[in-house]
């Protein structure tokens, strides 16, 4: 069974990385939760990193707000799909210098990031990746999307009548 990993800088990010942990564990995907902040805690975001591949994680997904050093850092040292989720906090500048850090990563270091609190996408896309190798997981997106379309076609019919 494929596990995710949810990490992010502080305390004050969860309502946000919720959203992940919730859409993965609708997927039936083992998700662990843990803070590990780049700047108060960089010994654990080594150990984290570097040590991912190997504690049986598939994907990381990484929020921070701020300076957003978490979802890089973790890239940096692990050899694991990373999905970076911006999160606009107390201390951003409106969000845009954590969007800015995630998505301008350096060649070589690639982050996927969502958009701005888009902790949702970034749970889907891990779903996504996994289910690339994994047909269970697969046909849950697959069952996702459908209902997804229908919410559309029904609003649909719904302004038409």
């Amino acid at each position: 069974m494929s596990k995710v990993a949810v990490v992010m800088g502080s305390t004050s990010d969860l309502p946000v990385m919720q959203d992940a942990i919730d859409i993965l564990k609708g997927f039936d995907i083992e998700v662990d939760v843990d803070i590990v902040s780049a700047h108060r805690t960089p010994e654990k975001l080594f150990d984290f990193s570097k040590n991912a591949h190997t504690n049986g994680y598939s994907v990381i997904i990484a929020g921070a707000g701020g300076a957003a050093h978490l979802p890089g850092m973790v890239a940096s040292m692990s050899p694991l799909p990373v999905i970076g989720v911006p999160v606009k906090s107390s201390n951003s500048i409106d969000g845009w210098d954590s969007v800015l850090s995630i998505l301008q990563m350096p060649g070589g270091v690639p982050v996927a990031t969502v958009a701005l609190n888009g902790a949702k996408n970034a749970g889907i896309l891990a779903a996504q990746i996994i289910g690339a190798s994994d047909k269970c997981v697969l046909d849950k997106v697959i069952f996702y999307k459908e209902g997804l379309k229908q919410k559309v076609i029904e609003g649909a019919k719904s302004i038409n009548k």
